[in-house]
């Protein structure tokens, strides 16, 4: 007999697994050995998840499809603790014999014990016992248990992924429930059947109570339910609108969402704009061709994509490239607030801020906002806006940048001062053959001082001399300019206050016993220098003396006042740092070996060139000496501080470039083009280094990499006695003051334009 019931089980399982529909449905009952039936529940579980959405249907459904679920009066439902049975395994015990459902559930009750005493002992030890003997019941507690956090991070993910993802997922989801309601139809026409209903009443009773642990318990249900509420739920933001699937041409669903290259062409407006191939006719098979490419599965299609890419020559590449390239393209400027797309822009260089207005008139108008280019200006030193009056009429909308303008205007002058051509300069002759002793250049007035006693003022514009100021009684060796005042010293041991526009002597300055022989001027201040080893602080409008600095014990070759100190170098080897209102020496910086005949001072440092070859950094507060700059050979004549860059020339015709925060040398102007004799004179500015020699020339240097640009002047006499004395530079112009001691070049000034018309 149960040999009989046996085969009659193992019969049942043959029809079942001959029967697509049965295994459709994803179920079978557990076998009637304990290896086998191992193996087949895990081919179960995979069924199950292949078929997952049948398992979402609830018990009511079951009843409403007009299943009869009776009851034996006496059959206690599964423990809690035990294996639901699901409608596949009903559908397999169709048409078995009574004997089977027997030993079947005998198996289940043995199966229950043992799990309760291995639940006992250890849970984890029941853990892995059941997952490597196929409990299907334990699988689901453990699925059931998963935390919360871990859906809520899943469904988030999904929330924020990319909407061509969400759309292609959501079709997906659909064409799975489409396949799975099938399975549920095949599945349906076994549980209608008679003999499932007479002979498996008492296992459906059993199966309804634990199909809802069940349909909880399964990964793929977690999934497609998490699917479900991103798709439908309220709490989930709903599908971009004209984004919702809706039925294709075929019936079958897919997202509205562009998922070809030619919808994503008519979603842009270019369905109809591109004529793929002019006037050649389809081959033969193309439309086979496509429609067997469109039957490929995604991996596939790429795969496929691969292989005719690496078949094409370049010229095909190159047509794909040009129809596929303006698809992806976007103009995110144009689509970003104002506020914003100038904040982007912000960040381009001036040069690439030009190239960028030309991208498009939108481009151009953000391109052209005044304050962007305010900022740039800032960035580059340019404190004022240049008005334009243009010819052109300007078109409706737009408005040209007066900050933009400046900033266009000086880079043309730097150009022109880089690589301009060089025009023939302004000859201003004058001082007959003396030496020019000093030159002051501000706005477009040129004053010069010579050892022939006067002093004279020049238009920078047209050369002529405006007016001689006379009344020294020695040579002038030193002077000053501010506005319309002009200070000059002499040998004649005074100072003298003029009115440059009027030639007038305003006030003349008394009280020094020997030559002055410098001086600085600072507002309505002036500290003068001289041989007699004193300082004087005068007041320019009054004429008096107001403050007398004694200490120095040889000539002040060199002064420096900011307003609240002054400091001095003398022929002494020292430096001092005074308090003018109070006339005490603060610091007597010591460490020179010999006479000091440079200074710079910046309020915070101090800088000294010296015969001794070197140059100290001081800190002004403490008199502490920060750095000692070595590297130049002879006396450091002249030198220029600007925001902690220190450039001195040398008469070792070498020029240098430091930073005193660090006392490192950045660079030093010399190789092939250096200059020929001691260095006379300097000036730089943000982009270049000017200098001036006993060797005739003017050179000039980039600041930053300290390569040679060009020679701006050149004197015939170079070499031969024709000396550069002087030097001064405007952002536009450059006066250089020339002669010679031997008579072979001529007393004058030469002006040279970098100036641009910007009309």
């Amino acid at each position: 007999m149960n040999q009989d019931l046996l085969s009659g089980g193992s019969g049942s399982r043959e029809a079942q697994e001959q029967r697509p529909g049965a295994a459709g449905a994803g179920n079978s009952t557990s076998s009637r050995t304990p290896q086998p039936q191992a193996e087949h529940m895990n081919r179960v579980l995979e069924e199950q998840e292949q078929g997952a959405q049948q398992q979402r249907r609830e018990p009511g459904e079951e009843e409403e499809g007009g299943r009869e679920r009776p009851r034996e009066a006496e059959e206690e439902p599964w423990p809690s603790g035990g294996e639901p049975v699901d409608e596949g395994r009903r559908s397999e015990v169709n048409g078995a014999e009574k004997g089977a459902q027997w030993m079947w559930e005998q198996e289940q009750r043995l199966r229950h014990r043992r799990h309760r005493e291995e639940e006992e002992e250890n849970e984890e030890e029941e853990n892995n016992n059941a997952g490597r003997e196929g409990q299907v019941g334990l699988r689901s507690e453990e699925d059931n248990d998963r935390p919360e956090d871990e859906e809520d991070g899943e469904e988030e993910m999904d929330q924020d992924s990319d909407e061509f993802e969400h759309s292609g997922e959501s079709g997906r989801e659909e064409e799975e429930e489409e396949e799975e309601g099938e399975d549920e139809e095949e599945g349906e026409e076994g549980l209608h059947s008679p003999s499932l209903r007479t002979s498996v009443s008492d296992l459906n009773d059993n199966t309804d109570q634990s199909s809802e642990r069940q349909h909880q318990s399964s990964p793929s249900v977690c999934k497609n339910k998490m699917k479900r509420k991103l798709d439908h739920g309220p709490e989930v933001r709903p599908f971009p609108s004209g984004k919702k699937p809706c039925p294709s041409p075929t019936g079958l669903p897919y997202p509205a969402t562009p998922t070809t290259f030619r919808d994503i062409r008519a979603v842009n407006g270019q369905g109809q704009q591109r004529r793929r191939i002019p006037s050649i006719q389809p081959p033969t098979g193309l439309q086979e061709w496509l429609r067997t490419f469109q039957s490929w599965s995604g991996p596939e299609k790429l795969l496929a994509l691969d292989e005719l890419i690496d078949s094409c020559e370049p010229t095909q590449v190159k047509h794909m490239m040009q129809v596929i390239e303006p698809q992806f393209q976007r103009d995110f400027i144009s689509l970003l607030p104002r506020e914003l797309a100038l904040h982007v822009l912000s960040f381009l260089e001036p040069k690439d801020l030009l190239q960028a207005a030309q991208t498009c008139r939108y481009w151009r108008i953000l391109a052209e906002d005044n304050l962007l280019w305010r900022e740039k200006c800032k960035e580059d030193g340019i404190d004022e806006p240049l008005h334009i009056k243009r010819r052109k009429v300007i078109k409706p909308g737009f408005t040209h940048s007066p900050w933009k303008s400046a900033y266009i205007r000086q880079h043309r002058i730097d150009t022109n001062w880089r690589r301009g051509d060089l025009k023939s300069p302004k000859v201003l002759k004058g001082h007959d053959d003396h030496v020019i002793t000093c030159l002051q250049f501000c706005g477009n007035r040129i004053v010069s001082g010579s050892d022939d006693n006067t002093l004279k003022v020049w238009s920078a514009v047209t050369g002529k001399c405006l007016r001689t100021l006379v009344g020294h009684t020695g040579g002038v060796w030193s002077s000053q300019m501010r506005d319309n005042i002009i200070i000059s010293g002499s040998t004649d041991r005074t100072l003298k206050v003029w009115n440059a526009e009027t030639g007038e002597c305003i006030h003349t300055l008394y009280g020094h016993t020997s030559t002055v022989r410098c001086m600085h001027l600072h507002e309505k201040r002036v500290v003068s220098g001289s041989r007699d080893a004193t300082l004087r602080v005068w007041d320019i409008e009054t004429g008096q003396c107001l403050h007398v600095l004694m200490g120095h014990v040889a000539a002040v070759r060199c002064v420096q006042y900011d307003g609240r100190r002054v400091v001095s170098g003398a022929y002494d080897f020292m430096v001092k740092v005074w308090d003018p209102e109070t006339e005490t020496c603060l610091h007597t910086l010591q460490g020179h070996t010999n006479r000091v005949y440079s200074l710079q001072f910046d309020g915070i440092h101090v800088v000294s060139g010296s015969l001794d070859t070197s140059i100290r950094v001081w800190d002004v507060e403490t008199g502490n000496c920060i750095h000692t700059l070595t590297g130049h050979q002879s006396l450091t004549s002249g030198m220029e501080l600007k925001d902690n860059i220190l450039v001195s020339g040398n008469a070792d015709s070498t020029v240098k470039i430091w930073d005193i925060k660090t006392g490192q040398c950045l660079q030093t102007l010399q190789g092939p083009h250096k200059h020929q004799s001691a260095v006379t004179c300097l000036q730089f500015n943000k982009n270049f280094v000017i200098t001036s020699s006993d060797d005739g020339t003017v050179k000039l240097w980039d600041l930053r990499t300290g390569e040679f640009i060009r020679n701006l002047v050149t004197l015939e006499s170079g070499g031969s006695g024709g000396v550069v004395w002087r030097i001064r530079a405007s952002n536009t112009k450059l006066v250089c003051a020339v002669g010679s001691r031997n008579g072979t070049e001529e007393t004058k000034l030469l002006v040279l334009d970098f100036d641009v018309d910007m009309k």
